[in-house]
């Protein structure tokens, strides 16, 4: 428009639309929330990012309650376009409900998904005091950057990150851990190999697996969405299973919960996430 018709012809909706944090305006014009407005743009870690600073407002004191809200809408064309050129998303073409195959050793790159998840994070004395169904405990959350390349995610960070959140969980014994699980052939390696750092060796890791098969890579909603899954695994009893897992990888060799759910008591989990340009989050609940 700018070229052919000149400034004069710019939507003057086009600003506050091109912000991220707009989005944040609207949920909180729509229903009247007055404290600390912010928006996480962190790529495929927003979603958790956005937690663990609703968390730190709640403890210096910015508000007693914080609406959490992670959500993305990018299947469009040029969405997908700019992912396939980077060569990130699978090819299965052919065979589209099993392309998104996290550990798997014929995994190829993620499939897009669309979606959104609410949490809201409160004092606990709050929730009490206002009858509130509290469904976990948020004990530890943890950040890094990997300062290593735009794209190609590292070992080191994500291990920083997991590091972190154990640290300020006073180092807890994890029962599930909802992996990052991009059915990416560098992350689901890397992952795998800072788990089994993290824990301490692959026989003291818990149970790991990765629900990008079911809902496929949500980007900035991904961090809420496995948020909300792994509270809810933790609630119900049951480890949400890697689905597509066939064919194994000597890389990716932790206990998966390869295709089938499995009951277990779950008293505290871990959800991974870990995005673009090297940044990391990782969120650890505990049942209540």
């Amino acid at each position: 428009i700018l070229e052919t018709k000149g400034p004069r012809r710019i939507s003057p909706f086009f600003i506050p639309g091109a912000l991220v944090n707009m989005l944040g305006g609207f949920i909180t014009i729509d229903h009247g929330l007055q404290g600390p407005n912010l928006s996480a743009v962190t790529a495929c870690a927003a979603g958790t990012h956005a937690i663990s600073e609703a968390a730190k407002t709640i403890m210096i004191g910015g508000a007693d309650q914080m609406l959490v809200v992670a959500a993305e809408s990018a299947i469009t064309g040029v969405g997908i376009g700019g992912f396939a050129s980077m060569k990130a998303l699978s090819t299965r073409n052919d065979d589209p409900r099993h392309a998104s195959r996290p550990f798997d050793a014929e995994r190829d790159g993620f499939v897009m998904g669309e979606g959104a998840a609410a949490l809201v994070l409160e004092e606990y004395d709050a929730a009490v005091a206002r009858g509130a169904r509290i469904y976990a405990e948020l004990i530890g959350f943890g950040e890094s950057g990997d300062a290593n390349h735009i794209t190609t995610p590292s070992l080191e960070g994500p291990l920083r990150a997991m590091q972190a959140a154990l640290r300020m969980a006073k180092n807890p014994k994890v029962d599930y851990v909802n992996a990052h699980g991009t059915s990416t052939p560098t992350n689901d390696k890397n992952e795998t190999a800072a788990l089994k750092i993290a824990f301490g060796g692959k026989e003291n890791c818990p149970p790991v697996s990765s629900t990008k098969g079911q809902t496929g890579h949500c980007l900035g909603a991904a961090g809420g969405i496995e948020a909300v899954v792994s509270i809810m695994a933790m609630r119900d009893g049951i480890i949400p299973p890697t689905i597509n897992y066939v064919n194994p990888d000597e890389n990716c060799d932790l206990d998966i919960v390869p295709n089938v759910a499995r009951k277990a008591e779950l008293n505290i989990v871990m959800s991974n996430s870990f995005g673009f340009g090297g940044t990391n989050g990782v969120v650890i609940f505990k049942k209540i």
